[in-house]
């Protein structure tokens, strides 16, 4: 029986290694369709912002008691993954707790402090589910923020409860060796009582040696089944956010927030039309093969990691000024369709032997409309907001310079705007010499 469970443990570990691997696989090749940038300077401080934000989660402290909650899931997943290396090498090896002959009674503290994290984590998320589907914090409402209708709604409810049940079958585990430890069961080694599970004992106290076997071995299987299969749902769920949020805010921008990337070419054309730099007869017209960006590959490739590495977790869309005031902008929108029109990409190019072919959609106007785009106010308050250094407002920017450059789609009041300003280096309709005027009043 033993060498049949193990057979079957190391066929089910192969499996999930290569479906993990081949969708990290699409992942990356979907990111790689993005233009090149280079994100490498300064990578001490790079990686001071990265252990600051990613791993230490600085900006989810700014809300201190939620803050702490997301850290205690988050500590809990990262410590609890520990006591799954054993698992993994039980399976493997035909083992059953492989490590407690060599650490003796640390191994007991070891298992009771994770079985701490284990009620944590397993309390938090019973209070998150609350948040969302009980006292219905306002950004996390489908009724108020279309974007969360349907499947992001059912995945942020499915993770709390699959977590739930990981929890609960580590301690029903605990419990059920603890029995067949004191009844002197083979292959059950002595570990001592562990600190929360003990107090689950009474609850199979009575049960023959069989059952406690199956009961021990179906919650043993029950959690590694549970991570493997998490750690492949992650890949498809906006919980890739585990794994996307060290790299993410290791090449987050360092500039200033509201510093805008002109295109060198347009900047060069601007400052010779202005007489600031002259023109270089010997050098070939610049080729720009399209202002701005119409489609996901026009972005950067960190334009598309930001898409992946999104929460859903709505600060950024709780903290815009044109969301707030009923426009249809939705910083959190954004990084989704971006998500969704990559995910699409991504299929096309599985399909067609991992190249892309037109498949006549786009990001502008398929996904993300130009109401959306115009209604931003470039404030930079989604981007301050993020907590793991997202920037919505670059692939916002990116959109609109497309339909203004390249289609001349712009509103009749920008195209006054512009027009001033070409003329008058001002938005307002006045001469230069004029522009103090108002302040002769005030004498």
């Amino acid at each position: 029986m033993e060498i049949i469970q193990q057979l079957a443990f190391i066929a089910t570990f192969a499996a999930l290694l290569w479906l993990v691997s081949r969708r990290i696989g699409i992942i990356k090749k979907t990111i790689q369709q993005g233009r090149a940038e280079d994100r490498t300077d300064q990578p001490s401080k790079r990686w001071l912002m990265m252990l600051r934000v990613a791993f230490g989660q600085k900006k989810m402290f700014d809300r201190p008691l939620v803050g702490i909650m997301h850290f205690v899931i988050y500590a809990g997943f990262l410590l609890i993954n520990l006591e799954v290396l054993e698992i993994v090498l039980d399976g493997l090896l035909g083992q059953h707790r492989l490590f407690a002959p060599f650490l003796g009674g640390f191994y007991t503290f070891l298992i009771s402090f994770f079985e701490f994290l284990a009620i944590s984590v397993l309390l938090v998320c019973v209070v998150f589910l609350l948040r969302r589907n009980v006292t219905k914090v306002e950004r996390l409402q489908p009724s108020r923020h279309r974007e969360m209708n349907g499947w992001p709604e059912l995945d942020a409810n499915l993770i709390l409860i699959f977590e739930i049940v990981l929890m609960s079958a580590i301690l029903t585990m605990n419990a059920a060796d603890l029995v067949l430890q004191d009844m002197g069961s083979a292959h059950y080694t002595q570990t001592g009582n562990f600190a929360f599970s003990q107090w689950l004992t009474p609850l199979f106290t009575g049960w023959s040696e069989t059952s406690l076997i199956a009961l021990e071995r179906t919650a043993w299987w029950l959690h590694i089944l549970g991570i493997f299969g998490f750690a492949l749902y992650v890949t498809y769920s906006k919980h890739l956010h585990i794994a996307l949020a060290f790299p993410n805010t290791y090449f987050a921008r360092l500039i200033p927030k509201g510093e805008m990337h002109n295109m060198p070419e347009i900047t060069k054309e601007v400052k010779i039309m202005l007489g600031m730099e002259q023109p270089d007869a010997t050098e070939a017209p610049a080729e720009i093969g399209r202002f701005g960006a119409r489609d996901v590959m026009d972005l950067s490739w960190k334009n598309l990691m930001d898409a992946y590495s999104c929460t859903e977790c709505g600060r950024c869309t709780a903290a815009c000024p044109a969301n707030m005031t009923g426009k249809k902008l939705s910083p959190r929108k954004i990084m989704m369709d971006t998500r969704d029109r990559l995910e699409e990409t991504g299929r096309n190019m599985q399909a067609n032997g991992g190249t892309f072919v037109e498949d006549g959609k786009a990001l502008l106007g398929d996904y993300i409309l130009e109401e959306e785009i115009l209604a931003c106010t470039t404030c930079n308050a989604c981007v301050q907001e993020c907590p793991i250094l997202i920037n919505p407002l670059d692939i916002i920017l990116q959109l609109r310079r497309y339909q203004i450059m390249d289609e001349a789609k712009a509103p009749g009041s920008w195209n006054a705007m512009f027009g001033n300003l070409e003329t008058n280096q001002a938005p307002w309709k006045f001469s230069p010499g004029d522009r103090f005027n108002w302040a002769e009043s005030l004498k």
